[in-house]
């Protein structure tokens, strides 16, 4: 029977991703998904800074980076409006991002799907298995024995052993089902018609994103990338699921903004219930949860997708180093709870959102905007940045500075003539020792800089006297913002270590 280090259930963005760095880091990777054919229509939509940061380190960004269209617009790029229209609040998705990308940026899910699995194909160790539906595991101290079959033949049941197994088969997960893992939920719970269309006349938005919350009928409008725009509509209290599905309903909601079968062609129309949920446990023994599988949160922030690119990092180069016998397979331990917490606080944020949109009672909707715009005055409130959560806890990170558990910046850099970003110059997405007060590996012995090398970890003196070049100041910015000199950032980019540039032994050590 055909022997892998990891079977991969679940064939979109999460587990393809996954698959990409885990066949880069020498492992031999099965991808299983049940549908013969990529789905064609639009789904994710808007994918953030650390999310693009991922796919560069994936080499996709060097070929791809038309997918993806920066947000813009006033005050911020994405506002919430009452039903009078007034603005009650913004976003800063415009705000100067440290990953070195545009903060916030629109995108078509079937055009990234595609990317990512020619990238897949091409990527040695790698296949692509699709047609086969996933039925159950079992699994030793040695590794999984996956039961397979072809989709719509559940009784030809094929075999697939592998020394790990990864469940990114969405949010109705047939492993997270199969291992009977609990889910807990935020009670949050609400329909919405998702509209996708593709404008045939220019159309004016002041906003990127803008959240209509009109008691009446909340909605919301997203740019969803080059070409293409996205209405959103809940369902009221007197309008069943069925009705709110109709094409009929579609054009009479987007009606109001001017959107009609002269000037847009429909490409999607669906009804969601969005919902804020996370797996009790993201890893029972060899088996890991990512994606979906392990967490779903209401769109209002745009952060689902994102949240599953971050897990296939975090899960990737964990799964690595322990393949290649450069860490012991203890480092796994920490990767559920370190994202379980940083999701976590993303969902309570997105719920938050999603409430404040979601009032459908006149009085209470009009107390909300009264508080609303009275904060609004305040210029130093009027504006949020968007969530920025550190790693959750236990984490594989130095504990006892502020930086650690947080991201670290890629700045713009100049290496010998040469200006691009500094992990297409410098890194290459591995282990990283930046410090803005000399050499790093001054600081180490031989043996220190050799062993840092072998893991795959790139030392760069951005103090302006070595070779590479702070050219925006983002290296400054931030070491100045954190009050530090050095950082050791691990392969998801998480600063594992900051401190003073004396420092830099310790945290190798």
């Amino acid at each position: 029977r055909p022997v892998v280090d990891c079977t991969i259930v679940g064939g979109g963005p999460v587990g393809l991703l996954t698959a990409v760095f885990l066949g880069r880091a020498g492992l031999r990777v099965a991808v299983v998904e049940r549908w013969p054919q990529r789905y064609p229509l639009p789904r994710a939509c808007t994918i953030d800074h650390e999310a693009l940061r991922i796919l560069q380190a994936a080499g996709l960004m060097a070929d791809h980076a038309d997918l993806f269209e920066p947000s813009q617009g006033e005050r911020g790029g994405y506002e919430f409006r009452n039903g009078e229209g007034e603005l009650l609040q913004a976003i800063d998705w415009n705000r100067t991002a440290e990953s070195g990308w545009a903060n916030t940026n629109g995108f078509h899910q079937p055009d990234l799907e595609a990317a990512l699995e020619a990238l897949a194909a091409a990527t040695p160790g790698v296949s692509v298995h699709r047609g086969w539906t996933f039925r159950s595991l079992d699994q030793d101290g040695e590794g999984v024995s996956a039961q397979l079959a072809p989709t719509g033949q559940p009784d030809e049941v094929a075999e697939v052993r592998s020394r790990w197994l990864i469940g990114a088969d969405g949010a109705n997960s047939a492993v997270r089902t199969h291992l009977g893992t609990g889910v807990d939920d935020s009670g949050f719970q609400a329909d919405w018609l998702v509209v996708d269309y593709r404008p045939l006349a220019e159309e004016k938005w002041s906003a990127f994103v803008t959240q209509y919350c009109d008691p009446a009928q909340p909605a919301t409008a997203v740019s969803s990338g080059p070409g293409r725009r996205r209405f959103e509509f809940m369902r009221p209290a007197g309008m069943t699921a069925e009705e709110l599905g109709r094409e009929s309903t579609a054009w009479r909601l987007m009606a109001p903004w001017g959107v009609t079968p002269q000037t847009a062609r429909l490409e999607r129309h669906a009804v969601y219930t969005f919902r804020g949920r996370w797996a009790r446990s993201w890893r029972e023994g060899n088996v890991f949860l990512a994606g979906d599988a392990a967490h779903l949160m209401p769109p209002f922030l745009g952060q689902g997708l994102c949240a599953g690119l971050r897990d296939a990092r975090a899960l990737t180069w964990r799964l690595g180093m322990v393949h290649r016998g450069l860490a012991a397979p203890a480092v796994l331990d920490t990767y559920g709870p370190e994202r379980a917490g940083h999701v976590r606080e993303i969902i309570d944020e997105a719920v938050a959102a999603g409430r404040v949109i979601c009032e459908l009672d006149p009085e209470r909707a009009a107390a909300r905007d009264a508080e609303m715009k009275k904060r609004a005055r305040d210029p130093e409130t009027a504006t949020r940045k968007p969530p920025h959560p550190r790693l959750g806890e236990p984490s594989l990170t130095l504990p006892g500075e502020d930086a650690a558990g947080r991201l670290a910046p890629q700045g713009r850099i100049g290496v010998a003539g040469v200006e691009g970003l500094f992990d297409d110059l410098v890194a290459g997405g591995g282990w990283q020792l930046i410090s803005r007060a000399g050499d790093p590996t001054e600081a180490l012995s031989e043996e220190e800089t050799s062993w840092f090398r072998r893991i795959g970890g790139v030392a760069a003196d951005v103090s302006g006297k070595g070779s590479v070049q702070d050219l925006d100041a983002a290296y400054a910015r931030w070491f100045t913002e954190h009050g530090c000199e050095a950082l050791l950032a691990r392969p998801d980019f998480y600063v594992f270590a900051a401190g003073a540039h004396d420092d830099i032994p310790r945290f190798v050590s």
